[in-house]
């Protein structure tokens, strides 16, 4: 087990959604602040060499989050945007570190980097059985090659570089600008601007008839920790809470929970993106003790009330 404490711990994406909670996570895990390198895009773009070399630079251990990121419609619009720049950003950070000589490498992936047709749940090991959903393969590819590029050196240089699969996460301080956000920020803004419009219906995109599964921000930064800490193994890792529910029940499940009377209209035209989405969760719990906390019902009443409470700001 590797004693965080007493380490000096690069967070890439360190001030985004999943990263403010991980920091939040390594604090209460007895970190010091000084000892945790969140830097800003401004500050260094880990698209560059350089500022690669310069983030790793006298740390033991990087926990990467840092990606170029959106929903369906930001995947169909930017693909080579998104292949390129988590491509980069991944590969020439993991090689800075090997070079650094870095203690510990925590890749965070995605589960778009899952095949289309994938059984569910999703095991780990189908992860290879087929391409991913089209309409954002690339985004899901680049970050599946840090699975690769962890695996290479954990074989040649005796690396410790880790690979996790979190689900789609939710939670307050989630990004909410419709052009880039996830599902569930998408939805509430939508309920939410009705609400506030007296509109008769909101739109939604596609037939409602896709599943997704939902991990709360703090259960993924705890999980995220966790694995950092405890996690020494060439194999992926899920990190999800188990469960599933389709788009249509989630849509209605955020106009009851924020109590608008209007109907759902639904746009087929627009992608459903991936037909099912849940995780097997089992291997987390058996490597290091993770099982999400928190009730869907629950985190969502709680990223309902935060967005309520700044959307002047969004």
């Amino acid at each position: 087990m590797l004693n965080l404490a007493n380490k000096k711990i690069l967070v890439t994406g360190g001030n985004g959604f999943l990263g403010k909670n991980v920091v939040r996570h390594l604090l209460a895990h007895g970190v010091p602040q000084e000892n945790i390198f969140a830097p800003h895009t401004a500050e260094l773009d880990l698209r560059k060499w350089d500022d690669c070399v310069k983030a790793v630079a006298g740390r033991d251990v990087v926990i990467h989050l840092a990606a170029v990121v959106g929903g369906i419609g930001a995947n169909r619009e930017h693909p080579g945007k998104f292949f390129y720049e988590n491509l980069m950003m991944g590969v020439q950070l993991m090689e800075a570190a090997r070079l650094a000589k870095t203690e510990k490498f925590t890749a965070v992936g995605t589960i778009c980097a899952y095949p289309k047709f994938t059984p569910v749940p999703f095991k780990e090991d189908d992860l290879w059985n087929g391409y991913p959903e089209e309409t954002n393969a690339p985004y899901g590819l680049a970050k599946k090659m840090l699975l690769v590029q962890a695996q290479a050196y954990r074989q040649e240089y005796g690396m410790n570089a880790i690979y996790l699969l979190p689900v789609n996460l939710y939670g307050p301080e989630d990004n909410f600008d419709p052009k880039s956000s996830h599902v569930i920020p998408a939805l509430v803004k939508k309920v939410f601007d009705a609400k506030q419009a007296n509109a008769p219906f909101i739109e939604a995109w596609g037939t409602g008839s896709a599943s997704r599964e939902f991990l709360y921000v703090e259960d993924a930064a705890e999980g995220i920790v966790l694995a950092t800490e405890q996690y020494d193994k060439a194999d992926p890792v899920n990190l999800g809470s188990g469960t599933e529910i389709t788009i249509k029940d989630l849509t209605e499940l955020i106009c009851k929970l924020m109590e608008y009377k209007g109907g759902i209209h639904w746009d087929p035209t627009k992608p459903d993106g991936q037909p099912r989405r849940m995780l097997d969760v089992s291997r987390a719990e058996h490597e290091f003790g993770f099982r999400a906390k928190t009730d869907f019902e629950e985190g969502l009443r709680r990223t309902i009330n935060w967005y309520a409470a700044n959307a002047a700001k969004h």
